[in-house]
């Protein structure tokens, strides 16, 4: 009886580091910004399913700097975190961030926008298509236009993938439509701010414009706030499918935005850091879909991007 009582305890005292671990993972977060509508939607995405699961999630801002980013890794990896999640401040400067996570062995998970590098063992990118959003937005404004007349494309930040490939989607479909030409093309960092300055020079300069392909929904809703009460109506259109744009949407003020998942993002990404966090394995690329919304669809999409 002794001998049953002492392989009992035994295994019990096995068993408890094991439980121990899966509650006590640890994830530190390295958000590009948090002064941001759709990202600020996206992290709380983050700190909703790590309290569901048990994990203990530590999220710091950039604040748009590449090398603020690379210190708060370094201090993840000081404190001894489970994993890495990180929502890149420019894409194209991310090899510091993996070569630190993988020298470190800690499971490195980049967010929303996808990285310009070879991801590694023990990486994934959770994320969606940014060139088709571009797609879906700029035929669902063709469509309004008639197939004829001048679209301006207001673009994101230079450093960030979805930028290019939101831009890159839309010029394709321009591509295909003949009667349909690019007359401006300018950044406005996806600040809605900065899109009212873009845009009321455009309109100042006297530029001809029927349509607006905005890389995010805060830029869009920049240009409806430049425009005012314009007498030459431009068709607008956004990405991301915030509460804001939805209600412009609701309005008639934006012909369409396109939907993408912050929750469904948010959601993969922590699954996939406690996955790796636990050794086991996860696709490199979780791809969640875009959406195309419009005044005709927009009610089965009031409740998904919330705060």
């Amino acid at each position: 009886m002794n001998i049953k009582k002492t392989l009992a305890v035994t295994l019990l005292a096995c068993m408890l580091p094991a439980a121990a671990m899966a509650k006590d993972l640890s994830v530190g977060v390295s958000m590009a910004l948090f002064d941001d509508n759709f990202l600020t939607i996206l992290r709380n995405a983050m700190q909703k399913e790590m309290q569901k699961d048990g994990v203990k999630g530590q999220m710091e801002d950039a604040k748009g700097d590449v090398s603020q980013q690379l210190q708060q890794v370094q201090n993840f990896i000081g404190q001894g975190v489970d994993a890495i999640i990180v929502n890149p401040v420019d894409t194209n400067a991310v090899k510091p961030i993996m070569d630190q996570a993988t020298k470190a062995g800690i499971p490195l998970i980049f967010v929303n926008r996808r990285p310009q590098a070879e991801l590694t063992d023990k990486m994934a990118y959770v994320g969606s298509d940014s060139e088709l959003a571009g797609r879906l937005q700029m035929e669902a404004l063709a469509k309004a236009m008639n197939g004829k007349g001048n679209v301006a494309i207001l673009m994101g930040d230079l450093a960030n993938e979805s930028t290019r490939d939101r831009t890159k989607g839309v010029e394709a479909v321009v591509a295909k439509n003949p009667g349909i030409k690019v007359v401006q093309k300018q950044t406005a960092k996806f600040m809605r701010n900065d899109a009212v300055d873009v845009v009321s020079n455009w309109l100042t300069a006297g530029d001809d414009i029927q349509a607006i392909a905005s890389n995010n929904d805060e830029m869009a809703i920049g240009a409806l706030q430049a425009l005012g009460k314009n007498p030459n109506h431009i068709l607008i259109a956004g990405v991301d499918g915030t509460p804001d744009a939805l209600q412009m949407l609701k309005n008639g003020k934006m012909v369409a935005t396109v939907f993408q998942d912050a929750k469904g993002q948010g959601e993969g990404a922590v699954q996939a850091a406690v996955k790796l966090a636990k050794g086991e394995k996860v696709q490199k690329i979780i791809d969640i879909p875009y959406q195309l919304i419009t005044k005709d669809n927009m009610e089965q999409f009031v409740n998904r991007n919330q705060k």
